[in-house]
């Protein structure tokens, strides 16, 4: 099975799904002559031509909307924006547009698109160009929201959101673009809506997502190293939202961590402990706990932004609080 960056997985998903649907166009700042910011569209534009690899200029309220108008007349716009930091600028188009039309036309329009690019930080950004925002689209309705931690997974859920008929939030990682994963040469989807388990154990379940699956997985085995043997189920979709493999390890393990990179106020794992709260509290040996980035603006300085994010320790830390053997 060919090795490959995430990059390029996410380039052969959209290049699979142009070859098959006509309809399908990919638009954005410099996703064309510059092969995308992040080079994710390399090659696109010589294999596809100006009609469907089209450069915007830098008004992402404008081309968000004119993708929303795109996908209500039939053509399925993939829709690029250089960060979702910058996407904060088209939140009207998404919230008040892309996820009400087929709501507000009784099934009559249909906003078939997605919306893509990097979320969440990379390395001093600062404030600005860090932000995790994934709470702002999971909190409504009529959106898919879906943020993949492999090039596996980011092919196959890229193809599975460009088929489907609701605009789709898919939000990658900048720090992720070279990561190699094995990628399968034969065509295959993953179904939206459906967690993934990556780590077998018996101890402690541990919840998440994108980038900070790795971290999970980080933390995992310094914890099996002193004992602590820890599930790891990979959320994948944030909305639809796939608990079943949730309950399934926490009714095993009966304690659980949810790890997200956004801050902690009404995030994806503040819904999460509430769930496994309500629907799993007799199986609870100990309270769900969260580790996120510090409540705070992302700092610049590089050790203050090491102190504000996730870290593999913070990880073990609440591990070993809920297993009790940390204070």
């Amino acid at each position: 099975m060919p090795l490959i960056e995430f990059r390029e997985a996410l380039n052969q998903a959209m290049c699979e799904e142009m070859e098959r649907d006509e309809t399908i166009f990919l638009m954005g700042e410099e996703v064309g002559l510059y092969n995308g910011a992040y080079k994710v569209s390399r090659g696109m534009l010589e294999r596809f031509g100006p009609k469907r690899v089209i450069d915007s200029p830098i008004t992402e309220n404008s081309f968000v909307g004119l993708g929303v108008g795109a996908a209500n007349v039939g053509l399925r716009p993939i829709i690029e924006v250089m960060t979702f930091n910058f996407a904060i600028l088209a939140l009207d188009q998404i919230i008040n547009n892309a996820a009400k039309m087929r709501y507000m036309s009784g099934g009559q329009l249909k906003t078939p698109m997605v919306i893509r690019g990097p979320g969440g930080a990379a390395r001093q950004l600062s404030c600005q160009h860090s932000q995790a925002i994934e709470s702002f689209f999971v909190h409504t309705p009529g959106l898919i929201v879906v943020m993949p931690s492999t090039p596996y997974d980011a092919k196959g859920l890229l193809k599975s959101s460009i088929r489907d008929d609701n605009p789709v939030i898919f939000i990658e990682s900048e720090v992720m673009y070279g990561m190699k994963g094995e990628v399968p040469e034969e065509e295959y989807l993953i179904p939206l809506g459906v967690s993934n388990k990556v780590r077998d154990g018996s101890d402690c379940t541990l919840v998440s997502y994108s980038k900070m699956i790795h971290l999970c997985q980080d933390a995992a085995k310094q914890l099996a190293g002193e004992g602590i043997e820890c599930d790891i189920i990979d959320l994948r979709t944030l909305r639809p939202l796939d608990l079943e493999p949730v309950y399934e390890s926490v009714a095993k393990t009966h304690r659980v961590v949810i790890v997200q990179e956004a801050w902690p106020m009404c995030g994806v794992a503040s819904e999460v402990a509430f769930r496994i709260t309500e629907d799993l509290f007799d199986e609870l040996d100990a309270p769900p706990a969260r580790v996120t980035a510090e409540d705070i603006p992302r700092p610049y300085a590089k050790n203050l932004e090491e102190a504000c994010a996730v870290q593999p320790d913070k990880i073990i830390h609440a591990v070993k609080k809920v297993c009790y053997l940390a204070e």
